[in-house]
């Protein structure tokens, strides 16, 4: 028998590839399935099933190529109800897969379709449990994804509360815990970074798995401080359910490599986003007008969704020659379909041809202190998330979360001038360029972020109270 978890950093998301005597499941899979069917073929074994552990809403799952190109069954648990042909297994039912089998566990909470697959070894010993959404590493799944107007979040807690205590927790201290996410990951809020625990780890250590805890005690901390999940979710969901172009046919008409003229019409007659997906580091120094910087060097895929939210909106790609490929995969991963192309050459080229360029101005923290002398601290934007601007930030400086900064553009003026950092420079070379795109001409990134303003030994950093935010908190309450 073997087990391999393979981890996906960008997504924070672990597929699974199991194989027992010439058979093999694969759980959760990516988009992309050729590495699952070359992984079977170097074992010599026929991947029998697909198994999905609901339908996910942060990524696009492989399961139809890979059934299509495997002859594979999809599995999916109770209540799920799919647009192709699948397989609705039973709550306990039990898979054969060459010497071992997999025992279907219905774990509703996260969705209502959830369900765990707990492995059975060759002599029936409970081994291993592939929670999918439903048990993390140091965490639960979210229950407000999958709210119908008869059910609310506090249903769905309540769900995956008796869930947890009736099908996880009773299972043997020693079986190990397979998640399908990590840190990082925005289907729960306190994941941990290990990506294996086992049950009794779990049951010592994870908050929502407390022995102590009642139902009620559940349901508040679970749905407590919860941000409002990206907007690109619930289309994955959709293409999850009813089917979506194949990998390879999305890869075809992606990879279209178009000259700097070629591009610049193309933006043009589609209305495309120009993408920039090179290091922050090169992108301030010189990009094409109006386009937005989101590196591959960071969570990529993640803030496309998180962003530009329209999986449909068509992307016009700006890459460093050589990742033209890797960047249509990513964005494929979150349903992202629409490329027109990608600047053949790169930056380099269009800069060559003579087409205009921008720039940003960037400063490091001790020129900031420098700058700040003239300016209030109103004109530093902090685009961390709100729990790390709540644990330390410049004194009276604007939280404005990268997540959630088309919704702020009305708070800002377009007339000031803003300095704006994250923790270390990604995040805000993102805000900063999604700022100059909208009309904000003077935008300064601060190099390093955070990490480097502390450093600097400059500022006051403690943990005031941000007038922005309680505006923010007392809406949300208002609304509410």
């Amino acid at each position: 028998m073997k087990i391999e978890q393979i981890y996906t950093g960008c997504l924070a998301q672990g597929a699974y590839y199991i194989e027992s005597n010439g058979e093999a499941v694969v759980i959760d899979p990516l988009r992309e399935v050729k590495p699952y069917m070359e992984r079977a073929a170097q074992d010599n074994a026929k991947i029998k099933y697909v198994l999905e552990t609901h339908f996910h809403a942060d990524f696009v799952s492989g399961h139809l190529d890979l059934a299509k190109n495997t002859g594979a069954e999809i599995v999916y648990g109770p209540n799920a109800k799919t647009g192709f042909k699948a397989h609705i297994a039973t709550d306990g039912e039990i898979l054969k897969v060459g010497n071992i089998s997999i025992k279907v566990l219905h774990t509703p909470g996260h969705t209502m379709e959830s369900t765990c697959y707990l492995l059975l070894d060759e002599n029936g010993k409970e081994t291993a449990i592939f929670s999918g959404d439903t048990l993390f590493i140091g965490d639960v799944g979210r229950p407000d994804l999958a709210q119908k107007s008869d059910l609310t979040m506090a249903d769905l807690a309540g769900h995956l509360y008796d869930s947890l205590r009736n099908k996880i927790m009773t299972l043997p201290d020693d079986v190990t815990v397979y998640p399908a996410h990590g840190a990082g990951s925005a289907c729960g809020k306190n994941m941990s970074k290990e990506t294996v625990s086992t049950i009794g780890a779990q049951k010592a250590n994870n908050y929502a798995l407390r022995s102590d805890m009642t139902k009620a005690e559940f349901v508040h901390e679970v749905t407590d401080g919860l941000m409002a999940p990206p907007k690109y979710f619930p289309e994955n969901v959709r293409l999850n359910k009813e089917g979506y172009a194949s990998f390879e046919e999305v890869m075809k008409r992606s990879a279209q490599a178009l000259s700097p003229r070629a591009f610049e019409e193309a933006v043009n007659a589609t209305g495309a986003l120009m993408l920039d997906v090179r290091h922050e580091s090169v992108f301030y120094k010189g990009f094409i007008p109006n386009s937005i910087f989101i590196g591959l060097g960071g969570q990529f895929a993640p803030w496309v969704g998180a962003l530009v939210a329209d999986v449909n909106t068509p992307l016009a790609l700006i890459v460093e020659p050589g990742r033209e490929e890797e960047a249509i995969t990513r964005l494929s991963r979150v349903g992202f379909d629409n490329v027109v192309g990608y600047l053949e050459g790169g930056f380099e080229a269009w800069k060559n041809a003579g087409m205009e360029v921008d720039c940003l101005n960037s400063v490091e923290a001790n020129e900031l202190a420098e700058e700040l002398k003239n300016y209030s601290p109103d004109h530093v934007l902090d685009v961390r998330k709100p729990g790390e601007f709540a644990a330390e930030h410049i004194k009276d400086a604007e939280s404005v979360p990268l997540d959630f900064i088309n919704d702020y553009m009305n708070d800002l003026d377009r007339q000031k001038k803003y300095f704006v950092h994250c923790a270390g420079g990604y995040r805000s070379m993102i805000a900063a360029s999604i700022l100059k795109s909208r009309g904000f001409e003077n935008i300064v990134d601060v190099k390093g972020g955070f990490k480097a303003i502390q450093l600097s030994g400059k500022f006051d950093t403690t943990d005031y109270v941000c007038p922005n935010m309680l505006k923010r908190q007392k809406e949300k309450e208002v609304s509410a």
